[in-house]
């Protein structure tokens, strides 16, 4: 017969209290009572539709030519290839959209001078008191551009006496740089074990337009008013921004990216997906609108609609620049969209994709998501500088409408017939994942 002493009745409800702790209905295990639940309270799962964007299905699609290469090319082969969902702008980026850009670039710069004389323009301790090295800037308090004080801190971001133009005092834009800085993924894929610190780039990008492509695409050609009017003027707050390289596009979204997620962050929401320039395969995936084998965005093997009239903007018949309606380029979302409501995906500008230019890529690219970068350095020769731009402009005749016609220009050139838009890849296999109700069944 066993004896109970007090000892070992003590040692018995210590080891039922522990127990206790580390079950479900304890204090520390909560409501599982043991069981895997996984983390509970995670953010909700909905992805709202970003202002401004189409969303465009997962799905296979047949890239490439579907008719004769009129060109002899030969830099395209017709093959099947899938992609995820993601997000398009609806139109290209528009000079005002890209002006706010600009503006966030001169008044970071303004905030930096401002806070070296008034406390008030950064933050130099963080919520626990520790010292921010760089302090962060403070976008609340007001500019004064005018005050008496300010004028002279601000002095240096404005053009000196001697260059101004009946002394106008104008923000001299070749101070409008960005600097950012990325994560080279693909060498940490490739390089396992090198040190993080050897994966970050710094870049430093001047971000106003080339405002001079306008004369200098064109000998022979009067186009100064575009020059001195285009990026500027109200009137074309809604045309398509142009004279942006591919490295100015790939630095304008890394702060697209950057903006929104300061937003986020302040109101404990998680961070949302990169914005990017569109690969190849996914400007041409939404630029058929869902259709197979066409032509053209709208469907049809012709440039004119049942009425007659022209249905992009670009260089018809022998030179008639002004016969579709616009002479340059025209305002964003003139012509009708395509079956995903995506407008301008033929004609108005060319647009940029993040790819790489390669004769040969159709035939070593992945059928899955297909992707081929390589952001060259200075030294790298010419070749390897190719971008890939899609779409036709406005100068352009009517092959480079077609929606797989490639072509290329140095991502470091600023054209006045090339401009872009972002694209955002989807969380996910559809929009209804993750909400009440839904299925992953079709």
């Amino acid at each position: 017969m066993a004896i109970i002493t007090s000892t070992t009745m003590k040692n018995f409800f210590l080891a039922v209290f522990a127990a206790f702790l580390f079950t479900g209905c304890g204090l520390i295990g909560g409501g599982d009572r043991g069981h895997l639940i996984g983390v509970q309270n995670r953010p909700d799962a909905f992805y709202a539709d970003p202002p401004g964007m189409v969303f465009i299905p997962m799905g296979s699609f047949t890239m490439g030519p579907s008719d004769q290469d009129i060109a002899y090319g030969q830099n395209a082969t017709s093959r099947t290839v899938s992609l995820p969902a993601f997000y398009m702008d609806e139109t290209e980026i528009t000079n005002n959209q890209y002006r706010q850009f600009v503006h966030w670039v001169r008044d970071s710069l303004a905030r930096s001078l401002l806070a070296d004389f008034n406390d008030d323009f950064a933050f130099f301790e963080d919520d626990y008191g520790m010292p921010l090295d760089p302090p962060v800037l403070n976008w609340r308090p007001r500019i004064r551009w005018d005050g008496e004080d300010e004028r002279d801190i601000l002095s240096e971001l404005y053009l000196p006496e001697q260059e101004r133009f009946f002394r106008r005092r104008e923000i001299d834009t070749r101070r409008l740089i960005y600097r950012y800085y990325t994560v080279d993924i693909q060498r940490a894929a490739r390089e396992r074990d090198i040190p993080r610190s050897e994966l970050v780039r710094e870049h430093e990008t001047a971000i106003y337009p080339d405002t001079l492509a306008w004369i200098r695409d064109f000998t022979y050609s009067y186009n100064e008013p575009m020059t001195k009017m285009y990026f500027w003027h109200p009137t074309y707050d809604h045309y398509p921004v142009v004279g942006v390289s591919w490295v100015q596009a790939t630095a304008f979204n890394v702060w697209r990216t950057q903006y929104l997620n300061s937003y986020l962050v302040s109101q404990d929401m998680p961070f949302a997906m990169d914005f990017e320039l569109p690969s190849e395969a996914q400007w041409e995936y939404a630029a058929r609108g869902g259709l197979a084998h066409s032509p053209y965005p709208w469907g049809g093997p012709y440039l004119r609609n049942a009425e007659g009239c022209f249905l992009a903007n670009f260089k018809p018949l022998r030179g008639n620049y002004a016969d579709d309606g616009g002479l340059y380029t025209v305002i964003v979302g003139h012509y009708p969209p395509n079956d995903y409501g995506l407008y301008d995906m033929a004609g108005n500008v060319s647009e940029w994709t993040r790819n790489a230019y390669d004769e040969s890529f159709y035939i070593f690219a992945h059928d899955l998501s297909p992707d081929y970068q390589y952001e060259a350095r200075e030294d790298d020769p010419p070749s390897l500088k190719r971008k890939v731009i899609r779409g036709g402009s406005w100068k352009d005749i009517g092959y480079y409408l077609q929606v797989s016609t490639r072509a290329y220009e140095y991502q470091d050139s600023t054209k006045s017939y090339i401009g872009f838009r972002s694209v955002q890849t989807y969380p996910g296999r559809d929009r209804d994942d993750g909400r009440r109700g839904a299925s992953n069944v079709y």
